[in-house]
């Protein structure tokens, strides 16, 4: 019986050193992961279908006898679905799309000078691999992160890959079928792990002829567990991958204003997704950890999940963060750089202003980060493990490639013609100034 829990403290007031080796996370090593599954990866991409459906009955205990789902399927996913499950995937779609029809990019036209322009182009991947993880748990909501922005981006071919589920038949689960008949996918395969992710970057044949084989993709997006993580490094350059996700991660930045009640709440949100989800609580105010804390062991107990839960805060990826003051909080959450990073403060957007690095930003008492993972129109695929620092969530621009379109006539090539052929020689590259000049000869 539980009779109380605490998050470990981590006291960092009066200290002006780099707090990124203190600070809670995660221990896992995804280069080990790699070496792990590159047998896997490599038998998928010499085998295909065989080596996919050792693979899935191996880890997901599912004997599979074909990889794609038939329309039929989807489309009677999508007709019972619970219409108070329809109605939220509808509105969350509907926000989704919103926000993300926003992103797109219009091409943009630059007279460098009379007579030569670069025009820059955006132009969507042809087919894309989007990933719906299916574990501890399954994410219809995740389908419509994946699939809003590559729509809207324009992509022509839409994939998806989601782990089969024993209770279903082998097929992946009923919401997430009933999600992809909402957003009008209609290819999809019954296949989890590293081995969806290999399929995705190599392509395989399938057990039911041509109709059942998987074509490779451009790019493949979407959160998955380690080993998918893996995975995706291991293929990124065959592929593009939009980020390596990991186990899902909350900070919350509070100081005595905020509810502990709220800030439990947010914190065990997060935590009941993975025994190794993160729940970082920085602050300034001893009062208000205490205070959280109580609320923990008030709130836990009264939970679906609570070993998972209670696991997950215990962790050495969870922990209470004591700072001096903002500015010391904000070097801190800099610094953990969190897939989701929730303000509860006084002025609390002026504080989320100041803030470099994370994966989506969620202002005061009201802006939760389950708001962010259904309804909030923003996207839910976001970086894990300190990525946020150089990585962002998933949007059109995941979809989207620049390309510039360079024209010049011939005064204009001609009037900077000598730079160019000057610059070449500097490089020992003679022959790149030849490429110039060879188009205006001169007499003798």
């Amino acid at each position: 019986m539980l009779t109380g829990i605490a998050l470990r403290r981590i006291d960092l007031r009066g200290s002006s050193a780099d707090p990124r080796g203190a600070l809670p996370r995660a221990q896992l090593d995804v280069s080990e992961a790699v070496e792990r599954i590159r047998p896997l990866v490599e038998a998928v991409h010499e085998r295909g279908f065989a080596a996919i459906a050792e693979a899935t009955e191996r880890f997901d205990g599912v004997t599979i006898t074909r990889l794609r789902v038939p329309q039929p399927e989807i489309d009677a996913a999508g007709r019972a679905l619970e219409p108070a499950v329809r109605a939220a995937l509808l509105e969350a779609i509907a926000r989704a799309r919103r926000v993300h029809r926003d992103q797109r990019r219009s091409d943009h036209t630059t007279q460098v000078v009379p007579g030569g322009t670069v025009t820059e182009r955006w132009i969507p991947v042809r087919r894309v691999g989007l990933y719906v993880p299916g574990g501890l748990a399954v994410y219809p909501s995740t389908v419509v992160m994946n699939v809003v922005p590559a729509q809207e981006a324009g992509v022509e071919q839409l994939v998806v890959a989601s782990p089969p589920q024993a209770d279903n038949g082998g097929l992946p689960d009923a919401r997430v079928l009933a999600a992809c008949s909402l957003l009008g996918v209609t290819e999809v395969y019954a296949v989890g792990g590293a081995q969806a992710i290999a399929m995705l970057g190599y392509g395989s044949d399938g057990a039911a002829g041509p109709a059942d084989r998987c074509e490779p993709v451009d790019v493949i997006t979407g959160p998955g567990n380690i080993w998918v993580t893996a995975a995706k490094r291991l293929l990124r350059g065959v592929v593009g991958i939009d980020a390596e996700a990991g186990p899902t991660e909350i900070a919350i930045l509070a100081d005595d204003t905020a509810d502990p009640a709220h800030v439990a709440a947010d914190l065990i949100s997060q935590a009941e997704h993975d025994p190794l989800a993160a729940s970082v609580l920085v602050t300034t105010s001893t009062e208000l950890a205490d205070a959280v804390d109580a609320e923990l062991t008030r709130q836990v107990p009264a939970t679906k999940h609570v070993e998972r839960i209670t696991t997950a805060l215990a962790g050495p990826q969870s922990g209470t963060v004591l700072v001096d003051d903002i500015d010391a909080g904000l070097r801190v959450v800099d610094a953990y750089a969190a897939e989701h990073l929730e303000i509860q403060t006084r002025q609390a957007r002026s504080v989320a202003m100041r803030v470099r690095n994370a994966g989506a930003v969620f202002v005061g008492a009201y802006a939760p980060v389950s708001l962010g993972d259904y309804c909030a129109g923003s996207n839910h695929v976001l970086p894990t493990g300190g990525c946020a620092r150089h990585s962002s969530g998933l949007s059109v621009q995941s979809f989207l490639r620049g390309v510039h379109l360079i024209e010049y006539d011939a005064p204009a090539l001609a009037e900077v013609a000598e730079h160019v052929v000057n610059l070449a020689n500097a490089e020992d590259l003679p022959a790149h100034g030849q490429a110039v000049r060879v188009r205006f000869p001169t007499d003798g």
